[in-house]
């Protein structure tokens, strides 16, 4: 009936319908009705509106999966619809079939079916011949049930309340519960039933952790689905979905934007978390948090990732900070400071153009001037204005404090100067500070490494260098996602590691020729990214839960590897490792030099796949460093080639490749 005049209230009472918050509908589907992902405060489902008052009769609340309820126009009266329409006498009741019951208001009573204490006036059935009493939500549990997008059957309510295993969020609750009658072990809590089929994520965390676009809630997150996502991790906790974990989680709700590839487990979705607090004793998720240290107290902090290619720790260090204190023993000819461009007689790095300039010293694009390059027009010998004030020698260097380390322009390893760095173990042939002694070497840039950093990915919270072997356990690098076997840097509250290449040697914003609009450091997954992530240099598809480089004009995406800082590209670049740093980062190819028995200069550079084998050991040469002599088909690698090497020569003072 649409009215009823209902004997417990004076006026007449009306049927309000209400519609189901929940719906069946995909995130697939979802993806196919455009790109309006935006919403205003106005537009947000919270879990609240599930909730349209108190029963008078029952004193429980009315919900939206009780499809409708009687409500009064002229005030604040409303009633469930069974409970509005339960007769006044009921005849041969199960739970007293000897006498009649009648509905009465009691003050202060307990119910014998449910023994829940009734401290406010309530209605109940009462046998005035027992005094026995039973609540209303006792006598019609064959009405309390609901049906529930998240399981086949119809789910039935427990009598009173109970500690259960909640099969919605893998945990225990105290409370209400329903249960399917055809599968026993299925049972989830009142809370968890109710709520909102969309959510944003704002609403429930204060905003510790959020995402702009509405959160569907799934009810399961197959295996083969995890899978195919790389085993994502939850975005709040960052603990997984898969069976994996300690605890099994991937039949569990969730809430998800597969848009975005932001999943997050559906307690963390919707416990309120003190911000503080959640900052503090959280794992280091892509959550906000607060800063912990004063500006004032860390005068000279390194902010990293460096803002591009052509800055580093000493650009931080000596950049109008000292005097040049160029040397002779630093290069055999006398050098020329550039401060113009004169008649195209050098250009300056530009991948775009494809034109590469790289300092001798640190072994990074010169892309502005003042620099200082080699008076010979055939040697291409060029220094940053920075690298000329290093100091010549470093104590009490964190990686080796027992001896000094001395300013080495090139160290005496074999005629290449090359040597593989002590701290970040990648191959190097620029400037070092090295130990004679120990045959110890570091290059410059980490001859100068921080004790502390902040770094964009985990702001506001200090990053303190760490050795490998002050290690516990194992650790993975959250840039890499590879073991932390090196020295790095650490959140001390967070579960947070870097290695220090990961975290001072791949800048914010790069270029590259394979994209017109500079490429931005990605940390997580792209907003509104649609397809899955392959790396445009590879081909190959790969995880956007490691770092990558993205374009957000082009939706161009490239592993941090592959998408190297110098012009490698033609060159096959390779990484061991997936999403490592590129290998030869601190190495300058492109010098000459004369092997014994040869009869033309071979060139020292990274080996292809078209260079076949080694004339030497026979093994493949694509990704290795090679002698390589292009008038004739001679190759072999650089270590084959040492002990054959006569002299070395220099090249064009810049490289178009």
């Amino acid at each position: 009936m649409e009215h009823i005049d209902h004997f417990s209230h004076r006026h007449m009472l009306h049927l309000v319908k209400l519609q189901p918050d929940h719906d069946n509908k995909s995130s697939d589907e979802e993806e196919d009705d455009g790109d309006e992902d935006e919403y205003t405060d106005k537009d947000v489902i919270v879990m609240e509106e599930g909730n349209f008052g108190l029963c008078k009769m029952c004193e429980e609340e009315i919900y939206s999966f009780h499809v409708s309820y009687y409500t009064c126009n002229d005030c604040d009266y409303s009633l469930h619809k069974f409970c509005a329409e339960l007769p006044e006498t009921q005849q041969n009741h199960p739970f007293h079939p000897d006498h009649s019951l009648r509905l009465d208001k009691k003050y202060v009573w307990r119910c014998h079916i449910c023994r829940l204490k009734k401290q406010n006036s309530a209605y109940c059935y009462y046998c005035y011949i027992c005094k026995f009493r039973i609540d209303i939500v006792c006598a019609t549990m064959s009405v309390q049930k609901m049906d529930h997008p998240s399981h086949p059957h119809q789910l039935q309510r427990y009598f009173g309340h109970m500690m259960s295993y909640c099969n919605s969020c893998g945990d225990e609750h105290s409370g209400t519960f329903y249960h399917c009658t055809t599968c026993s072990w299925f049972r989830i809590h009142l809370s968890y039933a109710l709520l909102p089929a969309k959510l944003l994520i704002q609403q429930s965390t204060n905003k510790n952790f959020g995402h702009s676009h509405l959160l569907t809630l799934s009810y399961s997150f197959p295996y083969n689905d995890l899978k195919v996502r790389y085993f994502p991790r939850c975005r709040v906790c960052l603990k997984g979905f898969d069976f994996h974990e300690p605890e099994d989680k991937s039949y569990l709700w969730h809430y998800r934007c597969d848009k975005c590839r932001y999943y997050v487990h559906v307690d963390c979705a919707i416990s309120m978390k003190d911000a503080f607090m959640s900052s503090i004793l959280m794992p280091a998720g892509y959550g906000k948090t607060y800063k912990n240290f004063k500006d004032e107290d860390h005068p000279n902090l390194i902010h990293c990732p460096f803002a591009d290619e052509n800055v580093n720790l000493l650009t931080h260090h000596f950049l109008k900070k000292g005097e040049s204190v160029i040397k002779r023993f630093c290069h055999p000819h006398p050098l020329v400071l550039f401060d113009t461009i004169l008649n195209g007689s050098v250009s300056l790095h530009d991948p775009m153009k494809k034109v590469e300039l790289l300092c001798d010293g640190c072994v990074r694009p010169i892309t502005t001037m003042p620099f200082y390059k080699c008076s010979q027009h055939d040697c291409d010998f060029v220094l940053h204005e920075w690298c000329t004030m290093l100091p010549s020698q470093i104590q009490d260097h964190p990686h080796h404090p027992e001896h000094t380390l001395v300013f080495v322009p090139k160290t005496p390893t074999n005629s290449l100067g090359l040597f593989d760095c002590g701290m970040c173990e990648l191959p190097c042939n620029g400037f070092s500070y090295g130990c004679m002694q120990c045959e110890y070497y570091v290059d410059i840039n980490c001859g100068f490494i921080p004790d502390v950093i902040t770094h964009e990915a985990h702001p506001n919270h200090l990053l303190l260098r760490i050795e490998a072997s002050s290690l516990y356990k194992s650790l993975y690098c959250k840039a890499c996602t590879q073991p932390m076997y090196e020295m790095g840097f650490y959140c001390p509250t967070c579960d947070f590691y870097l290695h220090s290449k990961c975290a001072l040697l791949l800048p914010r914003i790069i270029r590259h020729k394979y994209d017109k609009h500079p490429l931005t450091l990605m940390y997580y997954p792209a907003k509104n990214h649609k397809s899955e992530y392959f790396c445009e240099i590879c081909e190959d598809e790969f995880d956007p839960a490691a770092w990558f480089y993205h374009c957000n004009t082009c939706a161009y995406s490239m592993h941090t590897a592959c998408a190297p800082l110098k012009l490698r590209c033609e060159q096959s670049t390779f990484y061991k490792y997936l999403n490592s740093i590129f290998e030869f980062l601190n190495v300058k190819f492109g010098r000459r030099t004369k092997l014994r028995d040869h009869p033309h200069p071979v060139t020292f550079v990274q080996g292809i796949k078209d260079d076949g084998q080694c004339i030497e050991c026979d093994r493949d040469l694509q990704y290795e460093m090679i002698f390589k002599c292009f008038q004739c088909k001679f190759a072999l690698h650089y270590w084959c080639g040492l002990s054959y090497v006569q002299e070395t020569l220099y090249m064009t003072s810049h490289v178009r490749l």
